[in-house]
């Protein structure tokens, strides 16, 4: 491994593409934790996979978490994995980082980097002075049901998108503008509205290029001229994607720890994580609200419900948090004033936490305005609408306040989360 890497949380991998002549149309599927109150997304996924080699085979939509049946899920998932694995259908990339583009629903350009990060570097811990950082609170009882899908599982796939706050473009750019010259290792439309995805190899010059442009990102002189603040801890990476996945990643290395002597830690597998790596700056990298649906309660006494949590709350718009709901009786909106948060979804997601567990009822995370509305307009169901925060203020939220409201943002819509193609070795 390039030595220039040793300090900075990433590497170049051994990465897994399926060999030439598989259908990656069929091979790609989006990341396990959308469409979750949306059967009917994953159904048509397994339709159009059929019985080709696909990454579905290999993930656990995150809709079938609760199945009973969940540990069949868990095994046939191994088994497909280590098939493939006999089978070999996958080429191996020795030490590599891959650039990007993912043309989006609208018709945008996003550019990235995957590669591994080492998870020694990684911590959720809310106020954490880790160089990679969570960015929202990590729901801990969320974790061991997604660490009995990876425990066993000999490979990854990655859905973790990583943030770099680098306003100068000195990382991801200068790899665009070269992109002609390297080496492609797909190009291929993805399925269901997920536009299209194209692939090349970094030569080893632009991976020396790239460990010293992100050494100058985690330097107390980027630190102070980005947040006014020097000799802190360093923030080179905020997770924007897949906060409780990679939360998965280092408790499954943190166990493997427990029973592995200390002098061969380094050399374990699981001790990194593929990822793909954004610029915040990137102009195609836009941040959407995560709305809420609430199901199964009675809208009007949830409606009643908040306004004795916040006395001070009103219904209609006004100065402070506005959320908007939607439910089969009628839409409107409650205001806030002087909320003691710096966000609305901190507002709306302290009352929700407070109540389900008094009342019951569940929650589901949305992306989109429309199917917020759809799902929430039916009985027994509400759906809360949040406004979008700003990007520009993530990385200073994160080093200032630690993490943010759980399901704060979401980097796009759901069809433009990241599909699942390549893949690592973990065991």
């Amino acid at each position: 491994m390039n030595s220039k890497f040793e300090n900075l949380g990433v590497k170049p991998a051994d990465i897994l593409l399926p060999k030439a002549g598989t259908d990656m149309h069929r091979w790609a599927v989006v990341a396990c934790d959308q469409f979750t109150s949306q059967p009917e997304y994953w159904e048509e996924a397994d339709r159009i996979a059929g019985d080709a080699p696909s990454t579905l085979r290999l993930i656990l939509p995150e809709s079938k978490l609760g199945d009973a049946n969940v540990d069949e899920h868990i095994a046939a998932i191994n088994r497909s994995m280590e098939d493939y694995l006999a089978r070999d259908i996958f080429t191996t990339h020795g030490e590599a980082v891959i650039y990007i583009e993912r043309t989006q629903s609208d018709g945008a350009v996003r550019p990235g980097l995957v590669a591994a990060v080492d998870l020694e570097k990684y911590d959720y811990t809310p106020g954490s002075g880790s160089l990679i950082r969570a960015t929202e609170g990590t729901v801990l009882e969320r974790i061991p049901p997604r660490v009995r899908v990876r425990k066993d599982a000999p490979i990854e796939l990655p859905h973790v998108m990583l943030l770099i706050d680098d306003p100068e473009k000195i990382c991801v750019e200068p790899i665009t503008a070269a992109k002609d010259s390297m080496e492609r290792v797909y190009d291929f439309d993805l399925m269901l509205k997920g536009g299209h995805l194209t692939g090349w190899k970094l030569s080893a010059r632009q991976m020396d290029q790239l460990a010293d442009a992100l050494g100058r990102l985690a330097s107390d002189d980027a630190m102070e001229s980005k947040y006014g603040l020097r000799g802190v801890a360093p923030l080179l990476f905020a997770v924007g994607d897949g906060n409780h996945s990679l939360a998965t990643a280092k408790t499954c290395y943190e166990n493997l720890k427990k029973v592995t002597p200390e002098d061969q830690w380094a050399s374990l597998p699981a001790r990194y994580a593929l990822v793909e790596i954004e610029n915040l700056h990137d102009d195609a990298l836009k941040f959407e609200a995560i709305h809420r649906v609430v199901f199964g309660v009675d809208p009007e006494k949830l409606i009643a419900a908040f306004k004795e949590f916040y006395p001070n709350a009103h219904e209609g718009p006004g100065v402070g948090h506005t959320v908007t709901y939607t439910h089969a009786g009628g839409a409107g909106c409650l205001t806030v004033p002087n909320p003691r948060v710096q966000l609305a979804v901190g507002t709306l997601q302290n009352f929700l936490d407070a109540y389900l567990k008094e009342n019951g009822g569940e929650v589901d995370y949305i992306h989109g305005d429309a199917v917020t509305d759809e799902l929430g307009a039916k009985p027994g169901n509400i759906g809360f609408k949040l406004p979008a925060m700003s990007k520009d203020q993530l990385f200073k939220t994160v080093i200032a306040d630690g993490v943010l409201p759980r399901k704060t943002f979401s980097m796009g819509h759901a069809e433009d989360k990241r599909y699942y193609v390549e893949g690592r070795k973990i065991r």
